[in-house]
C-alpha cells in the first residue's frame, strides 16, 4: 500500500542496477517463448519437478517439513495424510495447480488472496480470513533472545489496506508509468508489510508472486521453482525485506533492496530454466514436432534458413527431411530451385 501509494503521484526513478535487471529479464522472456513453442513435451518433466520443489520449499521456509520419503505421495498422490505438515504441503500444491490453471481469470484482488490462503491452510479455523488481532514479526536467536523485526499494519486497517493495494496495483499497471515487474515486486513488499493473516503470509505472498508473473507473461515459474530459489537465498530474502520495511508505516522506506532481490531471483530462475532445458534429451519426434510447429507460423513464402532460426535445436538435415515429408503429403510446396528456393505452407 505505502509503496504503491507513493508511486501513484510520483513515479519512481529506477536505479541503474534495476534497469539492467529489467533488460536481462526481457531477453529471458523472449527465450522462454521460444522454448515453450519449440518443444512443449520437453518441459513436462520440468513442470512436475517444479510443483514438487515449490510445494516443499515454500513450506520449508516457514519451518513446515515432511519426511523426504513421503514427498512424492504428499504432493502428487491422493492418499491419506499423516499430520498437519503434510496437509499444509498438499494445500500449497492445490493452490499452485489452481493458479497454473486459472491465472488468466484470477484478478489481483482481496477475494483471490483470501481464496489462496484458504487453499493453502485447509481445515484451520481462520483459513481464508483476515487477521483479527494485532501481531508482530519477531526474530529468535540461538542464545534465546527475541527481538521485534517489524510491526505489521494493525488488524483494524488491514481490510481497507488490502483492497487499496490491489486497486493501486491495477491502476498503476494501466497507467504504464512504472515497469510491470517493478510493480510486481513492490506490491509483494506492501503485502508482506500489511501481513494480512494470522499465519501463512509468506506462502500466500509467494503464490501471489507467481500469479502476477504469469499474468505479466513470465511463465518460467511453471518449470523452475521460484520458491526453491528464494529458499536457497533465504538469508538475503529476510535481510532485504527487513531493509525495505524500515519506515514503511511512515512511507519513508527504501523499497529497492527487496525489489532488486526479487528481480535477481527471477533472473536466477530463468538462468536455471535455460540450463535445464538445454540438458534435457530431445527425441526425434520432438524435433519433428518443433519443425511442424514452426511451419505454422509462416503465412508467406519462406527460405529454409528462416525456418531453421525458428527451431535452432534441429539440424538442417532434419529440417530438410520434415519439409520433404510434408511436401509428399501435399502440405507444403517448394517455390523455385537451388539455394534461393523458398517454401510455402498450403492451407
Amino acid at each position: 500500500m505505502k509503496t504503491l501509494n507513493l508511486w501513484t503521484e510520483h513515479p519512481p526513478q529506477l536505479p541503474l542496477v534495476t534497469v539492467w535487471s529489467l533488460n536481462e529479464l526481457a531477453e529471458y522472456r523472449g527465450k522462454q517463448d521460444l522454448f515453450t513453442r519449440q518443444a512443449p513435451q520437453r518441459l513436462k518433466a520440468l513442470r512436475e519437478h517444479a510443483i514438487i520443489e515449490s510445494s516443499v520449499a515454500s513450506n520449508r521456509i516457514e519451518g513446515v517439513e515432511v519426511d523426504p520419503e513421503r514427498i512424492n505421495e504428499v504432493v502428487l498422490g491422493h492418499g491419506a495424510l499423516s499430520d498437519r505438515n503434510e496437509i499444509e504441503v498438499r494445500g500449497y500444491q492445490a493452490s499452485l495447480r489452481w493458479i497454473h490453471q486459472e491465472y488468466e481469470t484470477l484478478p489481483f484482488s482481496l477475494e483471490t488472496t483470501l481464496a489462496i490462503h484458504a487453499k493453502t491452510r485447509p481445515e484451520i479455523w481462520d483459513s481464508g480470513l483476515l487477521k483479527t488481532e494485532n501481531g508482530e514479526i519477531i526474530e529468535k536467536y540461538p542464545d534465546g533472545r527475541v527481538t521485534v523485526r517489524f510491526l505489521p499494519l494493525n488488524a483494524r486497517d488491514t481490510p481497507v489496506a488490502m483492497v487499496e493495494t490491489c486497486q493501486r496495483y491495477q491502476q498503476l499497471l494501466r497507467k504504464k508509468q512504472v515497469p510491470p515487474l517493478i510493480l510486481w515486486a513492490a506490491a509483494n513488499l506492501d503485502f508482506l508489510c500489511i501481513h494480512p493473516f494470522r499465519d501463512g503470509n509468506g506462502r500466500v505472498s509467494r503464490l501471489l508472486l507467481l500469479q502476477s508473473l504469469y499474468q505479466l507473461g513470465f511463465q518460467g515459474g511453471r518449470y523452475i521453482s521460484l520458491e526453491a530459489i528464494i529458499e536457497r537465498s533465504k538469508n538475503r530474502y529476510y535481510e532485504t525485506l527487513y531493509e525495505s520495511s524500515q519506515g514503511w508505516h511512515e512511507a519513508k522506506h527504501n523499497p529497492w533492496p527487496y525489489i532488486n532481490y526479487l528481480l535477481y531471483s527471477l533472473k536466477e530462475l530463468y538462468q536455471d530454466f535455460e540450463s535445464r532445458y538445454e540438458q534435457t534429451t530431445v527425441s526425434k519426434g520432438e524435433k519433428t514436432e518443433a519443425v511442424l510447429n514452426a511451419l505454422q507460423r509462416f503465412d508467406f513464402p519462406f527460405h529454409i534458413q528462416e525456418l531453421c532460426k525458428q527451431c535452432p535445436e534441429v539440424s538442417l538435415d532434419m529440417v530438410r527431411k520434415v519439409l520433404k515429408d510434408q511436401a509428399e503429403e501435399g502440405k507444403v510446396t517448394c517455390l523455385g530451385r537451388g539455394k534461393n528456393a523458398t517454401w510455402q505452407v498450403i492451407r
